[in-house]
């Protein structure tokens, strides 16, 4: 098998996402398997052609049910929003295709771990879409931590702050509803901190949190784009039925204590993603939008020159840089998707599960729903009650 026939669900942020990965995947990565952008599937038929042409796929569908279907489609792309991603996932993985699914997996943990179990049962290859992983400077703290350079782990604190609902009037997009997308800033935004904390730190034994909606009512969406949307000044109004922003501490199951904060409603923060970790022997802090750069500081330095220092995580050394630029050459956001799919290639070429599988994205769930009972009931929840 040296193609991966790829049929794609969703066409808008993910959708373009994706797309560019794909087509950069063969470029920099020549091993990996060749994606064959097949068939791109939307609701609106004009549209999805649309980005078909302008994204680089052979066709364009309306029907999803179809697609998962084909004979010439090996991997179902599942980017639409969360409500319809369990539907798919099902009929994929019956039609016996290979699954990557964006994330949250499900609007549930039920439904996640139907989702998991339906794909096992199936045998087909599945991965849920963390993309924040496969950027090198996550991947070097990832480093620094399992080879024990930072010590026991005593913290990890993350945070995920947007503002690009502030405006009571911008619309009620799919986003801002609770049954097409599961969860507000906590599922959407926190998602991301949790995996990175499964990921970095291990397993959570119990939370506690807080959430709030600050704003209750908008403007219904006319048009719906991405992160932007249009509405219609004077016209309907609609509930939010998601938090705006959510806060929660955890403990580790390995003793270390975290805290974390996603919200919409932070001024002046387009997307800051940042995690700070610290050990016995050091620490590390990273930021999104200076997604190049890790934070370094160790215990061990001699007195006069202690401090964090910038390691700049784009020398070849440092996790798939050198397929890219030459060292200072910085790579952007995109570049994580096509790792992310780097990753699902390789799983299939050697029969095994990538990572982040299906199973993360269940564990994932489990702590967004342990901590949504931990607000309802206003208690410390165990992830084992879940």
């Amino acid at each position: 098998m040296k193609q991966l026939r790829v049929g794609m669900i969703g066409y808008k942020f993910m959708g373009k996402a994706h797309s560019n990965a794909y087509r950069s995947l063969p470029m920099f990565f020549p091993k990996a398997l060749k994606p064959e952008m097949v068939a791109i599937c939307g609701r609106n038929a004009s549209a999805v052609q649309e980005a078909a042409d302008q994204l680089g796929w052979r066709e364009s569908v309306t029907d999803w049910k179809q697609l998962v279907n084909r004979e010439d489609i090996d991997l179902v792309d599942i980017n639409a929003p969360s409500d319809a991603h369990k539907e798919i996932a099902l009929a994929a993985a019956k039609a016996g295709k290979h699954i990557f699914c964006e994330k949250p997996l499900a609007l549930t943990l039920a439904d996640a771990r139907e989702m998991l179990q339906a794909a096992e049962d199936a045998g087909v290859t599945h991965m849920v879409g963390f993309n924040y992983r496969f950027s090198p400077a996550v991947r070097l703290a990832k480093k620094l931590i399992d080879s024990g350079r930072l010590g026991q782990i005593y913290h990890f604190r993350a945070w995920f702050l947007q503002d690009w609902i502030m405006d009571p009037q911008f619309p009620l997009v799919w986003r801002l509803q609770k049954e097409v997308a599961g969860s507000g800033s906590h599922g959407d935004l926190g998602a991301h901190l949790i995996d990175l904390a499964h990921y970095l730190v291990g397993d959570m034994q119990e939370v506690i949190g807080m959430s709030k909606t600050f704003i209750k009512e908008r403007p219904i969406a006319s048009e719906m784009t991405g992160l932007s949307a249009k509405g219609s000044e004077g016209g309907p109004m609609g509930q939010v039925t998601v938090d705006d922003a959510t806060l929660f501490m955890t403990r580790f199951e390995n003793g270390a204590l975290g805290s974390f904060e996603a919200t919409r409603f932070a001024a002046g923060h387009r997307s800051t993603n940042s995690f700070e970790i610290n050990g016995s022997l050091g620490s590390v802090k990273f930021d999104f939008e200076r997604m190049n750069e890790l934070e370094v500081y160790f215990t061990t330095d001699d007195e006069d020159v202690q401090g964090f220092r910038r390691v700049l995580a784009t020398d070849p050394v440092h996790d798939y840089m050198e397929a890219w630029w030459p060292p200072g050459h910085t790579i952007g956001f995109e570049h994580t998707f096509t790792h992310e799919f780097l990753e699902l290639s390789n799983a299939i070429s050697e029969g095994r599960q990538p990572v982040p599988n299906f199973a993360d994205g269940v564990k994932c769930q489990a702590v967004l729903e342990a901590v949504d009972k931990s607000i309802e009931e206003r208690r410390w929840v165990q992830l084992s009650e879940m």
